[in-house]
């Protein structure tokens, strides 16, 4: 692998980016985090992030860090990656009924309002800014992407480990990967079709 590459994962809160960073670390790959956001009852697994990416329209220089390395990055914030490196995105897809109440259920455990938008509004909102952001990236020369369904690994993991190591070009630990997929944490289900 390119040491220079950066490795992105990326897709909307609450959509397995924290799980993602946890089979890529357990299949050796560096994660750039930096341990401030703790684990808690929302990511008993922890979050997997580093605070300054939060920055990344006015602070840049972390990416010199995060080569040959994995960070995780929300998609809203994608735009803004300078063009001059290299990145390998693993975006993750998540059924929009559960990504609502995945957040819904972060919200009531913080004290906050959790029904100030109604569900409907917000997957409309959310699935325009997803296929905007879709379409960004399949416009970018220097990134390459791969989509991710976190329903289907959590289903059967093993394929998507294999997919993911062989979209890397690195020989991941992809037994390790598997064995960190933490079906019990899979708390927002919906069935098919919902």
């Amino acid at each position: 692998m390119n040491t220079e590459t950066i490795t992105i994962v990326s897709g909307l809160p609450r959509s397995g980016t924290s799980m993602m960073m946890k089979m890529l670390a357990a299949g050796g790959l560096e994660p750039l985090t930096d341990n401030i956001r703790v684990a808690d009852e929302d990511n008993p697994k922890g979050y997997f992030e580093f605070e300054r990416v939060k920055q990344i329209e006015n602070d840049k220089a972390w990416l010199e860090d995060a080569r040959g390395r994995v960070v995780k990055l929300i998609c809203a914030l994608l735009k803004h990656l300078p063009p001059a490196y290299n990145y390998k995105v693993i975006f993750m897809r998540r059924a929009m009924p559960e990504i609502l109440a995945s957040q819904r259920q972060m919200l009531i455990r913080r004290g906050e309002p959790a029904d100030t938008v109604p569900d409907e509004k917000m997957a409309a909102m959310f699935n325009k800014h997803v296929t905007q952001v879709e379409s960004w990236l399949a416009a970018q020369p220097n990134i390459e992407v791969l989509y991710v369904s976190y329903n289907e690994v959590m289903n059967d993991s093993r394929p998507h480990a294999e997919r993911i190591s062989l979209f890397l070009g690195r020989s991941l630990e992809v037994d390790e990967m598997v064995s960190v997929v933490d079906r019990a944490l899979y708390r927002q289900q919906h069935g098919p079709g919902s």
